[in-house]
């Protein structure tokens, strides 16, 4: 495994701002995809963008689009007035 392909749980809570329990508790309820090397966990470097929100991936890109349809089909003519504003 080479070391600059992953990241520690106190490297990623330092990242996001967390504490490493805030940041383990994600990992074992899967919020945080980890793989588990001896008692320790290792994140993969590709996973932080989604981590951080930075990245959709296609089910969550999905979601949105569906929000943004019912949004604009419910609220549709107020949303075109307060563009005229």
């Amino acid at each position: 495994m080479e070391r600059n392909k992953y990241i520690t749980i106190p490297e990623l809570a330092e990242i996001l701002g967390l504490s490493r329990v805030a940041v383990f508790k994600k990992v074992k309820k899967g919020e945080i995809k980890a793989i588990k090397i001896g008692r320790n966990y290792a994140i993969p470097k590709k996973f932080i963008a989604n981590i951080m929100g930075k990245t959709l991936n296609n089910e969550e890109k999905r979601e949105i689009e569906k929000a943004v349809k019912r949004t604009v089909r419910e609220y549709g003519e107020v949303l075109k007035l307060l563009g005229r504003e």
